[in-house]
């Protein structure tokens, strides 16, 4: 099969879809890879290692998208991009379509066969595909949340793990999935106050397990949010419901209620935010600020770490990119419900009932398009 790897385009988005040890490995199972010109120069890749894995470098994107029959990405097909997408052309890709009506529409129009990594499960419903870059975010978010915290940054002028008799700043994580576990990680190395909102009284569980007295695990339904968020000085935002928009668990009013120069990190923002005064940003201006707190709403947070987050996502996708090159994506699907999940488009069709809902357009089940 001929798979085609474009150079990402979104602003400050530096990582790529496919590693040079990624493409010895279809190549070697003769499948054709072709590699625009320096897609992968800004992650650590040159054209060079490309081409001695087996990889033919192709200078304009058009040509790739005219090509190929698997379009592999990292991030969602830009507009000038989805003009160039055709009938029954599978993209391979992270879509987040449910915060992106006009990208949906786009590729309802094109008839592509949209396979959607954040969407793709497991048998205990995980998502496997998205954890990669989600641990990146969370781990990213202390980080980020850390830098804006200082005084020049317009914060509180905080150390997060505070110093010999002064006191740590107080984190609050929302949700302790793969984000939240990610950032707890961080948060509790660099001796700050942690505290883990989650709703699964077992998922808590397993958090203390891991990090003991490091963390306050505190269940949802139990809580004044308002009141624990105003006394924080860092929010991580790392609410997830795959396939779905992010619910708005922050209210504008509890953001009035946040100490001046507190920070707010909303990684669930590539699925629309988790809190109501987000808004996307970009790595080259990544925070504004709303009622004297911080907002840092970076769309694409791993692709600051593009290396990386390239390396590491590979590790997840390649299996399933495999599969859909030796055997078809009909084939593929139809033999694995898991991986069936990650069809959000397919001939026209919304085929993932959260996208379908966010825009109350109509669903039809995966199975019924292939």
């Amino acid at each position: 099969m001929l798979i085609g790897v474009p150079k990402e385009i979104k602003e400050q988005e530096h990582r790529i879809g496919l590693t040079p040890e990624s493409v010895k490995v279809l190549t070697d199972k003769g499948h054709k890879v072709l590699i625009q010109k320096k897609g992968g120069f800004e992650a650590g890749f040159d054209d060079s290692d490309y081409e001695k894995a087996g990889g033919k470098i192709v200078h304009k994107a058009e040509d790739i998208f005219n090509d190929a029959e698997i379009i592999v990405k990292v991030k969602e097909p830009q507009l000038n991009e989805v003009k160039m997408i055709r009938e029954n052309q599978i993209i391979f890709t992270y879509l987040h379509l449910a915060a992106a009506r006009e990208l949906t529409e786009g590729l309802i129009k094109s008839k592509s066969v949209c396979i959607a990594y954040e969407t793709v499960t497991d048998d205990e419903g995980r998502l496997p595909l998205l954890a990669p870059m989600s641990a990146v975010a969370g781990r990213m978010s202390i980080q980020a949340g850390a830098h804006s915290l200082e005084k020049n940054q317009k914060g509180r002028g905080l150390l997060l793990g505070g110093a010999p008799g002064v006191c740590s700043a107080k984190v609050v994580i929302l949700g302790g999935g793969v984000v939240g576990e990610n950032a707890t990680l961080i948060a509790t190395g660099m001796k700050a106050n942690v505290h883990v909102v989650d709703k699964s009284e077992k998922r808590l569980k397993q958090l203390q397990n891991i990090f003991g007295d490091k963390i306050k695990p505190i269940l949802s339904e139990s809580i004044d949010l308002k009141k624990l968020i105003s006394d924080c000085d860092l929010l991580i935002g790392g609410v997830l419901i795959p396939g779905a928009e992010a619910p708005k668990l922050v209210t504008k009013d509890m953001i009035k209620s946040m100490k001046r120069g507190s920070v707010v990190v909303d990684v669930a923002i590539d699925q629309g935010g988790c809190v109501e005064t987000s808004k996307p940003t970009t790595h080259s201006n990544p925070t504004y600020i709303v009622d004297d707190v911080v907002h840092y709403c970076v769309a694409n947070m791993p692709g600051g770490v593009p290396r990386t987050s390239t390396m590491a996502l590979n590790k997840a996708t390649l299996p399933l990119l495999v599969k859909l090159a030796d055997r078809g994506y009909k084939r593929t699907l139809v033999e694995n419900k898991n991986y069936l999940s990650g069809l959000n488009i397919s001939n026209g069709k919304i085929t993932c009932k959260g996208v379908a809902d966010a825009f109350k357009i109509p669903y039809t089940p995966a199975e019924e398009t292939l």
